[in-house]
């Protein structure tokens, strides 16, 4: 490789490790001139890169988004990490397939020394259980539902969509989409309803996407904009399968003390009583919930928790008979 070359390539690698440099900064790291600097610019756009760039006392280069993606320019630690990164993801559900094709890619244009190394590290790895929390299966969420969202989100675009988590909505939801929020290894899109201004976190293995709107509104962001801690809030009344009311004889302090805050709201009653309010994807996970808890409650619905826990209750019993 020749020394011109050899700086090209250095040239690009610089301008995707970040969005903006000056001419001053990339011939620093260089060690060439500014006018040479210019000179590879050019040469960069004759080979189909684009380079923007911006003059005066601000004036920088960026490297635009063109038609192709162009090749990526990784050092060796860059290059392991991506692979390593892309074989555990191949276990992500939903881009399982995209994982692996990506991974085949790179695999192919990788040195022999760092095929080496990735195929040692894949070799010496073994991979426990993703979801050792739950006895349900982790849901399935398409690549394409999420790329879908994520642009209307972008666009500020309503989305319609049928949804599980609702009963009655029919006809199909029409929602203004502002965020997605990744948590418990479940995906949530949280969005406002035009109609009444009412926000929710609708989560998006329930949901069935409709044609595009191609309808756009002027975003009013939720109040705050903390739209983690809005999911985390309202899943416990609408996010689960099973949703229940368990009143604790205890203070809503001592509760608060002795769960997680995203497994639930707890409303105060009185001195002595309060009020937790919880969910889960299974009656099982909702029982381990409250026998964490360690403290005395009372379960009145649903009446498939209830019956839950008295088979529950029994089977202790016969556990501990002598």
């Amino acid at each position: 490789m020749t020394g011109t070359s050899a700086r090209m390539l250095a040239l690009l690698s610089l301008m995707q490790s970040r969005p903006a440099w000056t001419g001053a900064e990339l011939a620093e790291r260089l060690g060439v001139s500014t006018r040479t600097i210019r000179y590879d610019v050019d040469r960069l756009r004759e080979l189909g890169y684009p380079v923007d760039a911006a003059r005066g006392p601000a004036g920088h280069y960026r490297l635009g988004a063109g038609a192709r993606l162009p090749p990526l320019l990784l050092d060796d630690e860059e290059a392991v990490a991506v692979a390593i990164g892309l074989r555990a993801g191949s276990g992500v559900a939903g881009i399982e397939d995209s994982s692996a094709r990506a991974l085949a890619k790179l695999e192919q244009v990788l040195p022999h020394r760092l095929r080496r190394q990735v195929a040692a590290v894949h070799d010496a790895m073994s991979r426990g259980p993703e979801n050792t929390s739950s006895n349900v299966d982790d849901p399935v969420v398409d690549a394409a539902v999420l790329t879908a969202l994520a642009a209307a989100i972008r666009d500020h675009e309503h989305v319609r969509f049928d949804y599980r988590g609702r009963p009655g909505t029919d006809p199909p939801l029409a929602v203004e989409p502002y965020r997605l929020v990744s948590w418990q290894r479940h995906w949530y899109l949280v969005g406002r309803e035009p109609a009444s201004g009412e926000w929710h976190p609708y989560r998006v293995d329930w949901l069935s996407l409709r044609m595009r709107t191609g309808l756009r509104f002027a975003p009013a962001p939720l109040p705050g904009e903390d739209y983690t801690a809005f999911v985390l809030r309202e899943v416990a009344s609408t996010g689960w399968s099973v949703h229940a009311r368990i009143t604790v004889f205890a203070p809503a302090a001592d509760v608060l003390a002795r769960i997680n805050p995203t497994v639930g709201v707890v409303e105060s009653v009185d001195e002595s009583t309060s009020v937790l309010v919880t969910g889960a994807d299974s009656l099982e996970i909702v029982a381990v919930y409250i026998g964490m808890l360690g403290l005395d409650f009372q379960v009145t619905e649903p009446p498939e928790l209830v019956e839950h826990l008295r088979v529950l209750g029994d089977r202790y019993r016969r556990a501990i008979r002598t």
